[in-house]
């Protein structure tokens, strides 16, 4: 952080750990919307292999 802080200097900081807390967040909005989608396919396809199988 002190690296930071030497090289951006204290004005840019702020805006820096916004854009990547933003990111961060987006990141893991992202994930887990794809873990929600990978649950609701396994739950049709399990759905789906039920029926054919009767």
């Amino acid at each position: 952080m002190i690296i930071a802080l030497v090289i951006f200097g204290p004005a840019k900081l702020p805006e820096l750990g916004r854009a990547f807390g933003k990111t961060l967040s987006e990141f893991k909005g992202a994930t887990r919307g794809d873990t929600e989608d990978e649950k609701k396919s396994d739950t049709e396809s399990s759905k789906s292999s039920v029926e054919v199988n009767k």
